[in-house]
């Protein structure tokens, strides 16, 4: 038997949402890997074995996937959204790296709906220009980055989506992220908070920066923060495709 290993985005949460490449991948699959959440929207049946982990094992993950498609397994590791979203397609070869024989692998990288893209349909098109993704935990890199690329991005005119924004062990961060956008942006720019996007418990809700509060965003919520010519028609954000 010849093993490979597809790297899948489950897209946003609405199983609708999956793509017919990512489901034949599953099918064929003899394990899946992943996190806890996302191993378990796949449901079980006979000759896969679902092999659930915590957040921030990564790396021991894309090892063991590794191991088991060497032996010869169709392995699929699972992300939320797309794949090569601050997700599981650049652990994979990250650990892929430290092989001494990389080419042998079959691997197939699968792409999904990210949340982002979910999050900006549901709003209207606030990602309608140039627009710049940051993942706003200091996990890998450190804050003082984070609020440097913040700064550059308000300063380049690019609408910006955030990726985990506030959890309860860095709770004052996204205040601190608030600050720098009102210093760069000014108050009147919106910023829209998508939680749950495409789930039985979206919710959207959009302000300016000066009425926005840390307290609008959990790890749930991808924000899209609009550049100056963003605006409302409707009950609709969009960003024009030209610039002024």
């Amino acid at each position: 038997m010849s093993g490979w290993i597809a790297v899948a985005g489950l897209g946003p949460g609405d199983e609708a949402l999956v793509t017919d490449e990512v489901r034949a991948a599953l099918a064929g699959a003899t394990d899946v890997v992943g996190y806890i959440p996302y191993v378990a929207r796949v449901a079980p049946r006979e000759g896969l074995t679902l092999h659930p982990s915590d957040n921030r094992v990564e790396l021991d993950r894309a090892g063991h996937a590794l191991d088991m498609a060497a032996e010869g397994k169709r392995v699929v590791i699972v992300s939320s959204g797309d794949p090569g979203v601050f997700a599981m397609a650049s652990a994979l070869f990250e650990a892929l790296e430290q092989r001494p024989d990389p080419g042998i692998y079959d691997i197939r990288i699968l792409p999904g709906i990210t949340a982002m893209l979910a999050a900006a349909a549901r709003l209207g098109a606030p990602l309608g220009h140039d627009f710049c993704a940051i993942n706003l935990s200091d996990n890998l890199k450190p804050w003082d980055l984070v609020e440097h690329r913040l700064r550059l991005a308000v300063q380049a005119g690019f609408a910006m989506a955030f990726y985990n924004p506030r959890s309860k062990s860095r709770p004052h961060q996204f205040a601190r992220a608030l600050e720098i956008l009102r210093e760069e942006a000014g108050g009147e720019t919106l910023i829209s908070f998508a939680r749950a996007v495409t789930t039985p418990d979206e919710a959207l809700n959009t302000v300016t920066l000066a009425e926005a509060t840390p307290e609008m965003a959990d790890m749930r919520t991808v924000v899209i923060v609009g550049n100056r010519d963003t605006r409302r028609i409707g009950r609709f954000v969009y960003t024009p495709r030209s610039a002024r």
